[in-house]
């Protein structure tokens, strides 16, 4: 049963990259059981502290769950271990780049001092990519364009 509402729970979209799922985006943490006849407990992990796009995915897996006959559903929002760029899956990363979105780079973090590796245009490949804004449509992405496409795109930002 836990395994039937991990998926069901898993293959909600999230609510600002409807692209990918929470189990591609790896925020997923954990769905269970506390008791026979408890209320099933669902473990998200935000991508970003304060992220405000936590409580839609709460209730989207909640109406989700309701509707395949789980009368209880309860939420919780977990920091440790703190979601990172490296939990996005493959077929995210995959979901992600044929949607025109470049995903993050594998490896965590790129540290300040240090020269940042390029950003490859997830439309043509190219590597010749200029940041525009440090921020896009949320937090959690960067504006960037192409001098090769000439096309600007987001950049999920490693974390």
């Amino acid at each position: 049963m836990v395994t039937r509402l991990t998926a069901l729970a898993g293959a909600v979209p999230d609510p600002e990259l409807p692209m990918v799922t929470l189990a591609d985006l790896g925020v997923l943490r954990s769905v269970r059981r506390e008791n026979e006849e408890g209320p099933v407990v669902v473990e998200l992990a935000p991508t970003w502290l304060g992220c405000p796009a936590v409580e839609t995915m709460a209730e989207d897996i909640r109406r989700t769950l309701r509707a395949h006959g789980v009368p209880e559903v309860t939420v919780r929002t977990v920091l440790d271990p703190p979601w990172r760029t490296d939990d996005i899956t493959a077929e995210g990363r995959r979901k992600l780049t044929a949607a025109g979105i470049a995903p993050p780079r594998a490896g965590g973090p790129v540290f300040v001092g240090l020269p940042a590796p390029p950003v490859p245009c997830p439309r043509c490949g190219s590597t010749d990519t200029t940041l525009l804004s440090r921020f896009s449509g949320t937090l959690c992405r960067a504006l960037r364009r192409c001098a090769a496409c000439r096309e600007p795109f987001d950049h999920v930002k490693e974390r």
